[in-house]
């Protein structure tokens, strides 16, 4: 067979992901939180790009404004968001209405439904929830010390030997948020050159630092040092922080008999334990928690439906400045010039819609979880209905990798309490007898329930809960409990039966005083 070159011409399509559409889809999956920091890059990239409450220059006239542009603003009350309005400019078909009926404890539709409304794109600036008033009291308060200051500073007083000094900084340096010394000793005084000696005895100058219990080196001599410096650690004492295993795994009948008391020293000791700080750090803490702003705000309406609105905080209040844009562009003398300046408007055009479209693509997501776990919303965990991405992405005529985005890091403030938009997605239980499946998180939820109205002496076992669930309908596997149970931190029924056992004892014991 011989070979031969030639020229074939062949048609086909395909997916380009141009630079645009990866911004678009960037935006999608960033929480409120990121998508103020990435505003902010841009408005510091872009000249184009400004504030709505930055901008101070009057509008242009309808003549000065090129050809091709838009000057509206898309975040102030006059962007219509009338539906039809809004399939005009976005291509695209809004349907957020639903029936509000809940006899059946499910939602249906209905050709009229109860509307869920818009909201307006006026709202506080990039990141306006989060924002600091520079005026505030926050503005003047000291910031508060951190872990390493703290101990830096008994370092000072209890040491003046500039060797020491030294060795205690690269200790300090070690320990973590929660207080713990994360280096072996042997690696720091290897790193510093110093005799393993001399930084071990620093380390114990170091751990008699306040807060009490800092710098150790594991759980027992964190509590160790606790309790050294409360005066209560005896001999039965460090033979129960040699076994914290069998603690953890509440074996009480062990710890007895390997420390040598009864039940009363055993429960007293007990007591000791729990008050102590397991992570003496945490105090001092690096960056304060941050809390979680809701994207979506779902409330009950009048008529029995649920009324969905955005968080107008949260979204971004930007506009392309056409005024700048028409100015620099008559200024522009070279073509790299106007490259950069045709770039810039291109970018900030495509940045406004893109904002856009996000939050309109929230508001379906989030309208259509509404509707299809209508009877959580209105009777409770327990009603949860087993839901995927693919039964959203096809009601809203969208792809399920769209919605997988969406939900990522979004929250939704509902009468029950705040929830990450992932929540509502879990897998399914099947029932017995052909009836409708169960969601897990349902599930779950029987589950705590059995176990948190078990009597001492009734404890449920997974087999156990797995009978009273068939009961229920629940086809469910003895593994799954298990993994359910484990994932709700509950221990097992050979553990619980030993605390609840103990804890019996002990009312026992006191009612007999």
């Amino acid at each position: 067979m011989a070979l031969s070159a030639k020229l074939v011409m062949r048609q086909g399509q395909t997916l380009v992901m141009t630079p645009q559409l990866l911004q678009a889809i960037k935006l999608l999956q960033l929480s409120n939180v990121e998508l103020a920091s990435f505003i902010e890059e841009e408005l510091e990239r872009n000249p184009i790009l400004e504030r709505v409450e930055e901008r101070a220059e009057p509008a242009l006239p309808a003549d000065a404004v090129p050809a091709g542009t838009d000057e509206r603003d898309w975040t102030t009350s006059e962007f219509a968001t009338d539906q039809r309005d809004l399939e005009a400019h976005l291509g695209t078909e809004l349907s957020n209405s639903f029936d509000g009926d809940r006899g059946g404890g499910t939602g249906g539709e209905t050709p009229d439904g109860h509307g869920l409304s818009m909201t307006s794109w006026s709202g506080g600036g990039a990141g306006g929830a989060t924002g600091e008033d520079p005026n505030g009291p926050d503005h003047y308060l000291a910031s508060a010390p951190t872990l390493a200051d703290h101990l830096a500073d008994q370092l000072a007083l209890a040491t003046a030997d500039p060797v020491d000094r030294l060795i205690g900084h690269a200790l300090i340096d070690a320990i973590d948020e929660g207080g713990y010394l994360r280096d072996e000793v042997e690696a720091v005084a290897e790193r510093l050159g110093a005799p393993v000696a001399r930084v071990a005895g620093i380390l114990a100058v170091v751990q008699t630092f306040d807060p009490t219990g800092i710098a150790a080196r594991d759980l027992a001599e964190c509590l160790a040092l606790q309790l050294r410096d409360r005066d209560r650690l005896d001999p039965a004492m460090q033979v129960l922080l040699q076994h914290l295993p069998l603690l953890g795994r509440r074996d009480f009948a062990a710890l007895r008999k390997l420390c040598g008391v009864d039940d009363d020293d055993l429960r007293d000791m007990l007591a000791e334990i729990r008050a102590l700080d397991p992570k003496p750090g945490r105090a001092f803490g690096g960056a304060p928690p941050q809390t979680a702003i809701p994207d979506v705000y779902v409330s009950a309406a009048p008529d029995g439906s649920w009324h969905v609105e955005l968080n107008t905080d949260v979204l971004p209040r930007i506009l392309v400045n056409q005024r700048y844009y028409a100015r620099v562009t008559k200024g522009a003398t070279t073509d790299t010039d106007r490259s950069f300046v045709s770039n810039c408007l291109q970018t900030a055009n495509w940045l406004t819609k893109s904002l856009e479209q996000r939050a309109r693509t929230i508001l379906k997501v989030s309208s259509e979880i509404i509707r299809q776990q209508d009877a959580f919303f209105a009777r409770g965990v327990q009603y949860l209905r087993p839901l995927n991405l693919r039964s959203v992405a096809d009601v809203i005529g969208m792809h399920e990798s769209t919605v997988s985005r969406v939900t990522s890091n979004k929250y939704m403030s509902t009468p029950r309490g705040l929830f990450e938009l992932k929540y509502f997605f879990t897998a399914s239980i099947p029932a017995s007898h052909g009836a409708d499946a169960h969601s897990a998180e349902a599930v779950r939820f029987r589950i705590k329930q059995m176990i948190d109205g078990e009597s001492p002496g009734g404890i449920l076992s997974d087999d156990a809960i797995v009978v009273r669930l068939r009961q229920a309908n629940i086809d469910i596997a003895r593994r799954t409990v298990a993994k359910y149970r484990e994932s709700l931190r509950i221990p097992s029924s050979v553990e619980r039966r030993r605390e609840k056992g103990a804890a019996t004892v002990g009312l026992e014991a006191a009612l007999a005083r």
